[in-house]
């Protein structure tokens, strides 16, 4: 609980501003309501104060104030937290936003970016050198908390996800101590930051592997909804058999109201197949040449176009402000019992925003060791992300009670799920993201570096969590004795 307060706000304040560069706002201040908003519109939290962070000495100063004060602390970089975690009720909110350094070494194909740079800024700066790395398919979002989870990308099957090219990483701990952690630093911590999440600290920068990535071949071809069955099974054969250069999504939506859109079109269910194929033109054509003979389509726009333009494909869907609800798991194989599930409810999107995405791992994914990381399941076949997004609060319980019902259906097909994609859902729900093996390492880490769980605002695992191993097998895998 927090400890009573003796100063009052406006001496606090004072306080805090004697001890950063950056920006401090609380409540009342001008630009305080635009600093607290967060992509999820549902997400309507009051911090007391927010610190916008100049440099690491501003975050120092702010975690060591959260620490000596016990207040609600939360960590914001790009702000795309579905479940809102980057913005605190009654709490001090650090705020990275603003720490937008990106340091590209062409002749070490290596890229150095502080906390606050996004997906679409990191991708723009590589691009002038011909690099890339796996990012998120979202331009908006946070480099720093998409790679804490693991980072998956169009690039993953060729490149592995994204903490599979995190070199290094800077954190701040919470005495406000700086650590770097590499593979031959600090190695433990290494490994729980990727894929642990925020658990262990402020991450003010990231350097990672870059890879020669031009142009590529990519974009959508769209159905009608009523082929959904049709079109799942075509896919999952369609990707058990491609090269790790294709990746591809299978999506149930409505036809957005977009320019390349014939009016007739928009506002109809479909399904489409999106995909990124990074190898050569004259690769695309062989390995995408089942799809182009995969029967009548809608609307085909596939072609070459740069890596840049296909990372904004999705970015309708980051806007700030609708109300987002998700649900999603991991699926070690997509049988006849789980395509009927998903062409039965995903066709049933109620909204023109809302989304339904099934994504192919595999690849470089799969070929990373299990314990390398803290990213469990390399094992798994397809991820399955239920995105009911909307505008009027009216409606939220047609769209909440669409994903509930949906996910309902198929989570007895689902083995885990990706972190990043969780909501505020619960500690079990946390554990399900990882094996038992590596939530137990996990814990033991945060034991360590974060005791006190200062750093609790996020998918969080607690330093005296223990293994609620119930079944004998699981206990035996992850080598723990029975309770």
């Amino acid at each position: 609980m927090p400890r009573a307060i003796e100063t009052t706000p406006q001496e606090i304040l004072e306080r805090l501003k004697a001890q950063i560069r950056g920006r401090l706002l609380s409540p009342g201040m001008e630009g305080y309501n635009a600093a607290r908003r967060v992509y999820n519109g549902m997400i309507d939290r009051c911090p007391a104060f927010i610190v916008q962070c100049a440099g690491v000495e501003d975050v120092q100063a702010a975690v060591r104030f959260a620490d000596d004060q016990s207040w609600p602390l939360a960590v914001r970089g790009g702000g795309h937290s579905v479940a809102g975690f980057g913005v605190c009720e009654g709490g001090l909110v650090i705020d990275l936003s603003s720490m937008k350094a990106i340091e590209v070494d062409p002749a070490r194909r290596t890229a150095r970016v502080g906390p606050g740079v996004t997906w679409g800024e990191f991708d723009a700066a590589t691009a002038a050198f011909g690099l890339a790395t796996t990012g998120a398919r979202i331009s908006s979002t946070g480099v720093t908390g998409v790679t804490l989870g693991g980072g998956y990308g169009w690039l993953m099957r060729k490149f592995g996800l994204a903490i599979d090219n995190l070199l290094a990483a800077e954190i701040i701990l919470a005495d406000g101590r700086l650590l770097k952690a590499s593979a031959t630093e600090n190695h433990d911590l290494f490994w729980g930051l990727r894929g642990g999440g925020g658990n262990f600290g402020v991450v003010v920068s990231l350097e990672f592997r870059l890879h020669p990535v031009d142009q590529v071949t990519g974009g959508m071809v769209f159905y009608p909804a009523a082929r959904g069955r049709e079109v799942l099974e075509f896919y999952r054969e369609f990707m058990y058999s491609a090269p790790d250069e294709l990746s591809a999504l299978c999506n149930f939506l409505l036809m957005p109201p977009a320019p390349f859109v014939p009016l007739r079109l928009q506002g109809v269910p479909v399904v489409a197949i999106a995909v990124c194929h990074a190898g050569s033109p004259g690769e695309a054509q062989r390995d995408l040449g089942a799809l182009a003979r995969f029967g009548p389509a809608l609307l085909q726009r596939i072609r070459p176009m740069a890596y840049t333009k296909l990372q904004r494909m999705y970015d309708a869907a980051g806007t700030f402000g609708h109300r987002v609800y998700g649900r999603s798991g991991h699926f070690p194989d997509i049988n006849k019992e789980a395509l009927d599930t998903i062409a039965a409810h995903a066709g049933r999107v109620p909204s023109a925003l809302s989304i339904t995405m099934l994504s192919r791992l595999g690849g470089a994914v799969a070929r990373v060791g299990e314990h390398d990381t803290a990213f469990s399941y390399r094992d798994t076949a397809f991820d399955l992300a239920i995105n009911a997004v909307w505008s009027d609060a009216a409606e939220s319980p047609t769209h909440t009670r669409w994903a509930d019902d949906f996910w309902r259906k198929l989570r007895p097909f689902s083995r885990g799920v990706y972190v990043n994609e969780l909501g505020e859902e619960g500690e079990e729900r946390v554990r399900e993201a990882y094996k038992p093996e590596t939530y137990r390492r996990l814990a033991e880490l945060k034991k360590i570096y974060d005791p006190g769980n200062l750093f609790r605002f996020n998918q969080n695992i607690q330093p005296d969590a223990a293994l609620k191993l119930s079944n004998p097998r699981e206990v035996q895998a992850a080598k723990l004795p029975l309770a």
